[in-house]
């Protein structure tokens, strides 16, 4: 599946290789995975989850 799936890298990674993550969406299920190992293994979470962990993280939230 991944060869079908528009991956984006965090837009807190740099360009000295940190611990950045990629992340891909579908309707209901959010992919994510190592940016500097695209063929790394991914974790899948439910779309809601992944907009609960983002809301809770946020700056001000």
């Amino acid at each position: 599946m991944n060869g079908e799936l528009k991956w984006f890298k965090s837009s807190y990674s740099d360009s000295e290789g940190g611990a950045c993550v990629e992340v891909a969406t579908s309707p209901t299920i959010v992919h994510i995975r190592d940016s500097k190992l695209s063929d790394s293994p991914e974790l899948t979470v439910p779309a809601p989850a992944w907009k609960a962990f983002v809301s809770a993280v946020q700056p001000g939230a």
